[in-house]
C-alpha cells in the first residue's frame, strides 16, 4: 500500500523525500477576489465554498490552500480609506467573537470537516501590509510606505494590533477549524529601506507565524512576487515556517538556489504562473519537460511542484495532472 497524500506531504514538509514529488496549484474563485466583501455580501460565502469544493472534487489536489476570496479586508472598518496615520492611531483588537474571526473560521470547517480526514489544508493569511494595502484606495503600498516613512511608530502600533489578531486567527484556524497550517502571504514593501522594515513591520510577522507554529501548525511562507513585483527573498531566511514558496521568474532565482539561501528548507514553486508561460498555454510535451527540468535543477527532496503565485482562472485543470504524473515518474 502506497504513502497516503498527507504522508507524502509531510515527509517533504519535514524536509525529507517521499514516494513522489506532491504537487501544488491554484487559482482564485471570485471575479474580484481583492474588492470582494463577503462580510458586506454573505451570498459570497455559498459561492466560495461551492466554488472550492468543485475545486478539490475536480482536482483531485495533494494538499489544498483555502482561498479567501472575500475575506481579503480587516474587520475594524477604521483601516478603510485611510487618509493620515492620526486616522488609525487609536485602533483596537477584535473581539473574540468577531465576525471577522468566526465566518473565517467556520468556513475553514466547512472544508476540513468534509476533506480533512485524506487532505491537508493550508489557510490563506496576509500579512499586515498585505491586508492595509488592499483596503485602501489607489497605490495602497505606496500609501503604506509613505505613512511608515513619516510615522513609523504608528504604523508599528497598528501593524501589532492588526498582526495581533491576525495570529489570533491563524492558531484558532488551526485549533478550531483544524487546517493543517497557515499560507503566510507577505512581501517587501516598495519605497522603504530594509532597516525600517525590521524597525516596524519584521517582529510582528515573525510573530504569526510563530503563534500558528505554536498552536501546532505546519505552515508554509508565500513571498509574493505578483504581477513582477520585486523582493529580496533573503530577508525572509530566519522566519518560522515547513516550506517557503517565491516567483522563481521575478526573482530569477532558481529553487535550488533559493533552498540554500532558506538552509535547507523545503521549496515549493518552479512554474510561472501567468497565461503566457508553459503551464497555462504549452503543449503536454513542453509541460512534461518542464516539470523534469525543475526537478533537475532542485532535486526531488524538500520539493513541492506548484507556480509562482496563483494561475489564471481559465487554466485547464488537467495540467495540474500532468505535472503530477510526470513529477511521479521522473527521479533526480
Amino acid at each position: 500500500m502506497g504513502q497516503s497524500k498527507k504522508e507524502i506531504l509531510h515527509h517533504i514538509l519535514n524536509g525529507g523525500k517521499a514516494e513522489r514529488i506532491p504537487v501544488g496549484f491554484w487559482f482564485h474563485f471570485l471575479e474580484d477576489e481583492i474588492h470582494s466583501d463577503a462580510f458586506h455580501d454573505p451570498s459570497l460565502d455559498a459561492l466560495r465554498l461551492k466554488r472550492q469544493e468543485e475545486y478539490i472534487d475536480q482536482v483531485h489536489p495533494d494538499f489544498v490552500k483555502i482561498m479567501t476570496d472575500g475575506f481579503f479586508g480587516y474587520g475594524n472598518p477604521a483601516l478603510y480609506h485611510v487618509k493620515s496615520a492620526a486616522d488609525i492611531q487609536d485602533i483596537q483588537p477584535l473581539a473574540e467573537d468577531d465576525p471577522w474571526f468566526v465566518r473565517q473560521i467556520e468556513f475553514a470547517r466547512s472544508l476540513t470537516d468534509r476533506y480533512g480526514r485524506d487532505l491537508d489544508f493550508f489557510y490563506n493569511i496576509f500579512c499586515f501590509g498585505t491586508t492595509f494595502a488592499f483596503m485602501q484606495e489607489g497605490d495602497g503600498e505606496e500609501f503604506l510606505a509613505q505613512l511608515i516613512r513619516e510615522e513609523p511608530e504608528v504604523v508599528k502600533k497598528v501593524s501589532h494590533v492588526v498582526s495581533g489578531d491576525l495570529a489570533r486567527l491563524s492558531r484558532r484556524l488551526i485549533q478550531e477549524a483544524h487546517v493543517t497550517g497557515i499560507y503566510f502571504s507577505l512581501r517587501n514593501i516598495k519605497g522603504i529601506s530594509r532597516a525600517l522594515y525590521e524597525r516596524v513591520i519584521e517582529a510582528d510577522e515573525k510573530y504569526i507565524l510563530n503563534q500558528a507554529h505554536e498552536a501546532g501548525g505546519l505552515n508554509i511562507l508565500h513571498i509574493c512576487g505578483y504581477e513582477g513585483h520585486r523582493n529580496d527573498i533573503s530577508w525572509y531566511r530566519d522566519y518560522d515556517f515547513q516550506a517557503v514558496n517565491w516567483a522563481v521568474d521575478t526573482e530569477k532565482i532558481p529553487l535550488g538556489e533559493g533552498r540554500r539561501i532558506f538552509k535547507g528548507k523545503t521549496v515549493m514553486g518552479g512554474f510561472g504562473n501567468t497565461d503566457t508561460d508553459v503551464l497555462y498555454r504549452g503543449s503536454r510535451e513542453q509541460v512534461e519537460e518542464e516539470t523534469e527540468r525543475i526537478i533537475r535543477e532542485a532535486g526531488s527532496q524538500s520539493l513541492i511542484l506548484g507556480a509562482d503565485c496563483t494561475v489564471p482562472r481559465n487554466i485547464d485543470i488537467e495540467r495540474f495532472e500532468w505535472v503530477r504524473s510526470k513529477a511521479a515518474s521522473t527521479a533526480d
